[in-house]
């Protein structure tokens, strides 16, 4: 890894010292995200205005410094990680909220954290609702570049479906405006929807203008239980075909399930121990919840093995315990795991279970699935012991078989986490090379130096041959 001692001197003076970190410490810090892929950047930048950060960019250019722009670093890609060192550009202090209670937005700068967002908008009868687990810690920036979604998703929509303009810098340095703050905008080419999903590579996002919706007024939650994920997926899809749209619909498969259940020591239905569930949430006006209630548990009572619904708030925190509790208790099953947030069309999620339980036959791993049935994004996780050599080639193969499953089933390989480090192996699986190179050449046209966050998406880089550290993050078990 090449380091830049003269150029970073260099942005010391421009900036004063007190604005670029350059102690073990706080370059330790910065050196990975929620990947644990861990790369030593030379400097942190802390900038204080705009200007700082058109300084930084136009040194980077002028030295070829690698920059990587890091909010929370909650990304699970390594699309955070500075593989290629150089400079840390945080933005976790640019945090300011503001509502327009009139208009329904939020001006939010880059480093604002999403239940921040959130409770800032529900203060004022607003909701704002793309939800990440991560949401206590990851922040609006980190969202936008990976167009983050949620349970929230198959109602509402995604992080692209809520931005209305971004501020920030292109990585030349020059300050640019993608959109007005307005619902309607139709003035030359959509620049700020490039931007969103971009991981940071073709430019920095400090400022973006929100959609908010009304705040629901009423919540109702159910909880049920199916004999297998094939009934499971077929259940859904016909509730689907009622033309009903729950605000949240999870589900998980038995083997979460079971660990859950094993974690917390408490059955989800009695006599019905780890069998796969789905949770559904209604939200909206009383009266909307009323006639689709009835509806819902019409389909429960045909299709379910069992069912439960919550009377109050209370009870639906506690329905909601299993779903809380099954990503960290996966870990009792094996020290790592590969967590691949892919989709799938919902005309083949039969398919796709069939498919998964060959996969884990094949593998001999266990593969715990959850995720959010309303948009098709489930979460697969390939468990294994990291210091098992034969585990961790099954492993690396097992998700190699797995993409290709999901693109063959009409899928994608990322429906939220993006492609980052841990991905590239199989960005060529979704995409043919005339599309790659329609990437490359925008990321070259607006990035000539190829200065922002190098060595991510287009690089191979395979995950599985690099050291993780073994450290506890705040969103690790969320």
């Amino acid at each position: 890894m090449k380091h830049f001692p003269k150029a970073t001197a260099a942005l010391a003076r421009k900036l004063g010292r007190a604005r670029v970190a350059t102690s073990d410490t706080a370059r330790f810090r910065a050196s990975f995200d929620g990947s644990k892929l861990s790369f030593l950047p030379d400097a942190v930048v802390f900038p204080r205005k705009g200007d700082d950060i058109s300084a930084t960019l136009i040194l980077a250019n002028k030295h070829r410094v690698p920059v990587t722009v890091r909010g929370a670093g909650s990304s699970l890609t390594g699309s955070g990680s500075p593989v290629r060192g150089g400079w840390v550009l945080n933005l976790s202090k640019w945090n300011r909220i503001r509502i327009d209670p009139e208009a329904g937005l939020a001006r939010v700068q880059a480093g604002a954290v999403i239940a921040d967002i959130q409770a800032a908008a529900e203060a004022a009868g607003w909701f704002y609702p793309p939800d990440p687990a991560s949401k206590k810690y990851c922040t609006i920036g980190g969202n936008i570049s990976c167009n983050a979604g949620g349970m929230h998703g198959g109602r509402y929509g995604v992080t692209r479906d809520f931005v209305l303009a971004l501020r920030g810098y292109l990585p030349t340095g020059e300050y640019v405006e993608w959109g007005t703050p307005t619902k309607k905008f139709s003035a030359g080419f959509n620049l700020r929807d490039l931007w969103i999903g971009a991981e940071g590579m073709l430019g920095v996002v400090t400022e973006a203008v929100l959609k908010l919706i009304p705040k629901p007024a009423a919540r109702w939650t159910l909880l049920t239980a199916f004999s297998d994920e094939v009934a499971a997926f077929r259940a859904i899809r016909t509730l689907f075909a009622r033309r009903v749209q729950p605000a949240i619909c999870e589900f998980l498969d038995r083997h979460s399930v079971q660990c859950a259940e094993a974690k917390t020591g408490k059955t989800v239905f009695e006599g019905q121990a780890g069998k796969p569930l789905i949770l559904i949430e209604l939200a909206g006006s009383e009266n909307e919840l009323a006639d689709t209630k009835t509806t819902v548990l019409a389909w429960a009572a045909a299709n379910a093995q069992a069912f439960r619904e919550a009377r109050d708030r209370d009870e639906a925190a506690e329905l909601w315990t299993v779903r809380r509790k099954c990503s960290g208790a996966m870990f009792a099953l094996g020290d790592s795991k590969l967590n691949e947030d892919i989709v799938v069309p919902l005309a083949n999620y039969e398919k796709f279970a069939v498919f998964l339980d060959k996969l884990r036959k094949k593998s001999r791993l266990p593969i715990p699935t959850f995720g959010h049935l309303a948009d098709g994004n489930l979460h697969v996780n390939i468990m294994y012991h990291r210091e098992n050599r034969d585990e961790y080639l099954r492993a690396e193969k097992a998700v190699g078989e797995l993409m290709k499953g999901v693109v063959a089933l009409g899928g994608a390989i990322s429906g939220e986490h993006g492609i980052g480090l841990a991905k590239t192996p199989f960005l060529r699986l979704q995409h043919s090379p005339a599309q790659i190179k329609a990437m490359r050449a925008i990321k070259d046209a607006l990035d000539p130096n190829g200065i922002l966050n190098p060595g991510k998406m287009f690089t191979l880089f395979k995950v599985w041959e690099h050291p993780r550290l073994k450290i506890d993050l705040p969103w690790d078990h969320k």
